[in-house]
């Protein structure tokens, strides 16, 4: 291992390989030591390139961050519902990117404008029971409304409910949805969020849940599969993270069982 080291910190002084292919090598050969089940991808990923999303993340620091991958896909979902009628929603903003990402993809798509409505406590998150396991704790994840409020400023049509969810639910109880992105990683939190939407969805709409898969927010996975275990909808886990229903498109059970649930039978 200290060889494989000193390589490494060979090619990283400009004395070691210094072809693109070998160095990539080279950093597989050191996560394979250091983080023996990390799972790297290859790095000829046309959208790393993509201009106008690099700098969407560099507005929010998140270039080169490992949020990446679930930034693009979000993006991807929201093609899907273009010419889908409703409007769009986020439970848990944090500093606004996501709702960012959304209101842009609005701005662009065809047809009648769209309003997003933002759901947060704005304090973090709620205190976490025993299903949501020991990643989270209360006021994780805290950022002031008006940060947020100033980040959407230059969207028409967005309207924020500070409060803690699902209080501010009733706001909105007469629209239709064509997109929820939800993003509050508790079981509570998650399972209110479905049940309210849910029902508000547009056939062929779209339901994102950021955290669903995720072995750092159990509840929230076990939320998503217990709410959907008696609907024909069932929830697309991404490779990069989190996971989207097609709202009216029924959806075969998962090849392969969730681990991250507690207490889940996989037989199940």
């Amino acid at each position: 291992m200290k060889k494989g080291l000193l390589t490494l910190f060979a090619a990283l002084s400009g004395r070691g390989p210094q072809g693109t292919d070998e160095r990539f090598e080279l950093l597989r050969e050191a996560g394979r030591r250091l983080v023996p089940d990390y799972r790297f991808k290859w790095p000829q990923m046309a959208w790393w390139r993509d201009r106008e999303f690099n700098a969407y993340l560099e507005r929010f620091g998140e270039r080169g961050g490992c949020n990446d991958d679930r930034r693009w896909m979000l993006g991807q979902l929201l093609r899907l519902v273009d010419g889908v009628p409703g409007d769009t929603a986020e439970c848990g903003v944090y500093r606004g990117a996501g709702s960012y990402l959304i209101c842009s993809v609005n701005a662009a798509q065809r047809g009648a404008a769209r309003r997003h409505f933002v759901f947060d406590s704005f304090a973090g998150l709620s205190a976490p029971t025993a299903l949501d396991g020991t990643h989270w704790t209360r006021g994780d994840l805290a950022c002031g409304v008006e940060a947020v409020r100033q980040v959407l400023a230059a969207f028409p049509g967005v309207s924020l409910h500070p409060g803690w969810i699902p209080s501010r639910f009733p706001d909105v109880a007469g629209r239709q949805f064509a997109f929820v992105h939800i993003d509050v990683d508790l079981y509570e939190p998650t399972r209110d969020s479905l049940a309210f939407f849910y029902p508000r969805m547009s056939e062929g709409g779209v339901i994102l849940c950021d955290d669903y898969g995720f072995t750092s927010c159990p509840g929230a996975t076990l939320a998503v599969d217990d709410f959907l275990a008696a609907r024909p909808e069932k929830m697309v886990a991404l490779s990069c993270g989190g996971g989207f229903l097609l709202k009216g498109r029924a959806t075969s059970r998962s090849l392969i069982a969730p681990e991250s649930a507690p207490g889940r039978d996989p037989a199940v």
